[in-house]
């Protein structure tokens, strides 16, 4: 038998640990999000993947909010995070300190995501950009990587919270916390 494990037997680290652990050298940032819900997954994600920080930009909503928090389940609260009206001068701000910009976006010269291991660099920012628009095109502009999921159905995007998920997990997976 296989038993389920129960929350308290999964050995998570406690907020406070949790924020003065070393964190993978990844930054989120969130281009004008509209929906409350996707902002707090992208903070549980972000938790559950020991990212150093996100920005809000623009639009995004900001905690604290009850639909952020639904989704977010008390992330807001561990995960660093600060808002910026404009994302443009935040990416050159970030360019500037030496950070690799990867834009999460479909555009014509792509790195497909199964590929992103050919990404050098140990400090990155990953731009997600809102959900009918996609990521500006001023930030595709500034991005050293356009990174691509590929996908093989008939819809041409996955919701930017699903996106987040698979995109965070295949840039931690090969990497360490040193």
């Amino acid at each position: 038998m296989n038993r389920k494990l129960k929350l308290w037997e999964l050995n998570r680290v406690d907020e406070s640990t949790f924020k003065d652990q070393k964190k993978f050298p990844i930054i989120v940032v969130l281009d004008d999000i509209r929906s409350f819900n996707n902002v707090g997954s992208f903070f549980r994600t972000s938790d559950a993947f020991n990212i150093e920080k996100i920005y809000l930009c623009g639009i995004t909503p900001l905690p604290p909010h009850r639909d952020i928090q639904k989704t977010a389940l008390g992330a807001t609260e561990t995960v660093e995070w600060e808002h910026r009206e404009s994302i443009v001068e935040l990416i050159k701000e970030l360019k500037s300190q030496g950070k690799t910009i990867c834009s999460v976006e479909q555009a014509e010269k792509t790195l497909m995501l199964n590929h992103s291991d050919q990404i050098a660099s140990e400090e990155l920012v990953l731009v997600f950009g809102n959900e009918v628009n996609g990521v500006n095109q001023a930030i595709i502009d500034l991005s050293d990587y356009i990174i691509e999921i590929p996908q093989y159905g008939t819809k041409h995007s996955l919701n930017v919270s699903v996106c987040a998920g698979v995109v965070l997990w295949e840039f931690v997976r090969n990497r360490k916390v040193e």
